[in-house]
């Protein structure tokens, strides 16, 4: 889809990764909405780049269906709002609030959101593109990481069966899906002890993935060096084999509270 003049949301869009996407797409002659609890953040970014500000909070659902009713007018739909979760199981099993709050942004959110885009443009009959910005930790498992697996194992399947849904429709739908990420985003947030020799990409490389995906209307998208793409594919097909190799690297260690 060209991006020349389409009305693009970027949800996420005051973070790291959704700053780096939103310049990009714009640098590209998209006419970007950003969206996002932080309004200043949001504002600063839209003065710079010439967007529109959707303020709105992700764990509302009020504010999930209002941002659903601006989506009539546009062409593109980046959902790359997300969350980390490291609560402890003692702690979320005293409350719930972390949980709900992951399902929320994660995974609710996105699919309301694409569904909304989805029906809109099919009933219009005009094009669009979904992009769903997931993570290699839709495939692969990893210790004291269970609620963003579970709700990035469940965008992955959300995305891969609705672009099937919509095949021949002129609506396209990409998962865009970063490994770790230097300089931005929830590694660099969460202060994860890499192993020694895991290489990372930048949030350039994720924006740069996104505008790729939806000029190219491309399935899907990883955002990572060969190796953890391997080993990220390895883990969808050997689970057990995986967290054998995760327990001799001490991968526990490197990601516990």
């Amino acid at each position: 889809m060209e991006l020349t003049g389409a009305r693009t949301l970027v949800t996420g869009a005051a973070g790291g990764l959704g700053s780096a996407i939103s310049r990009e797409l714009a640098r590209r002659g998209a006419h970007l909405l950003v969206s996002g609890r932080n309004q200043p953040g949001l504002e600063q970014l839209a003065h710079e780049i010439g967007a529109e500000v959707v303020v709105a909070d992700l764990t509302d659902r009020a504010d999930v269906d209002r941002l659903a009713g601006t989506l009539a007018d546009l062409d593109v739909l980046v959902a790359n709002a997300g969350i980390g979760d490291s609560t402890s199981l003692d702690d979320v099993a005293a409350d719930t609030s972390s949980l709900d709050a992951s399902i929320d942004v994660n995974l609710r959110a996105p699919i309301r959101l694409a569904t909304a885009f989805a029906a809109s443009r099919l009933a219009s009959d005009r094009p669009g593109h979904i992009v769903l910005v997931g993570s290699l930790a839709g495939l692969a498992a990893s210790p004291n990481t269970r609620m963003y697996n579970a709700t990035k194992f469940g965008l992955r399947g959300f995305g891969l069966s609705l672009r099937q849904e919509l095949d021949g429709t002129g609506v396209g739908v990409s998962l865009v899906e970063p490994g770790f990420i230097r300089d931005a985003g929830m590694f660099v947030n969460s202060a994860v002890n890499l192993p020694p020799g895991v290489r990372t990409k930048s949030p350039q490389d994720v924006a740069r993935s996104v505008a790729r995906a939806i000029e190219g209307d491309i399935g899907e998208v990883f955002v990572a060096p060969i190796e953890l793409r391997i080993a990220a594919s390895f883990a969808a097909v050997a689970p057990g084999l995986s967290a054998s190799v995760q327990r001799r690297l001490g991968v526990a260690d490197r990601t516990a509270n």
